[in-house]
């Protein structure tokens, strides 16, 4: 494949992500020589799981190495203390 058609699955991944359900633009996708970098941080582990099926589907060919981070949105189990 060359890089021409590379840049435009990439570009067309991150139209996607930003277009469906996930309305996800927190995902930062890099194309790294011939493979694709995903970083950023996703709300929750389901979110994550998302993303990749659907780098797979879209950069399917492509090597792809994901650094996506789960954000914990849980609330603390007790109260702060304040001193």
């Amino acid at each position: 494949m060359d890089t021409g058609e590379n840049e435009y699955r990439i570009a067309r991944f991150r139209e996607r992500l930003a277009r469906d359900d996930m309305a996800e633009l927190g995902v930062r996708i890099e194309a790294r020589g011939s493979a694709v970098l995903l970083t950023g941080t996703v709300p929750t582990a389901t979110h994550r799981e998302e993303i990749l099926r659907l780098a797979e589907t879209e950069l399917a060919g492509l090597p792809v190495h994901a650094d996506l981070t789960v954000a914990c949105i849980d609330p603390p189990e007790r109260p702060e203390e304040l001193l």
